[in-house]
């Protein structure tokens, strides 16, 4: 439990206001987390859940809203996710349109 006198943090990946001491624990681990569009966290190999229809660029393709992609990939950007889906290689999401299933 964070003391009485800590500084709060507003942290905008779970839009939750944190102590501050833990802010930079969690900072100085080193260990980058990647959260979803509702501030859970992703490993290699969940599902996910498309939340908006996107436009797919050179594929011709709209992933639906609901379209649900199975064994996603972590990159080096905490933003980024690679999946892989039906036609469509080398398939790139952005985690804010993307939930955990």
């Amino acid at each position: 439990m964070a003391a009485e006198n800590d500084e709060y943090i507003h942290d905008e990946v779970t839009g939750e206001w944190r102590p501050a001491s833990k802010m930079a624990a969690s900072a100085s681990d080193g260990e980058t987390v990647v959260r979803d569009a509702s501030g859970n966290v992703l490993a290699d190999g969940d599902s996910i859940t498309v939340i908006k229809d996107l436009k797919v660029k050179g594929a011709g393709q709209t992933l639906k809203q609901g379209t649900v992609i199975r064994s996603m990939r972590l990159t080096d950007n905490p933003e980024e996710i690679d999946c892989r889906h039906d036609g469509i290689k080398g398939l790139v999401l952005r985690t804010e349109f993307v939930r955990k299933r």
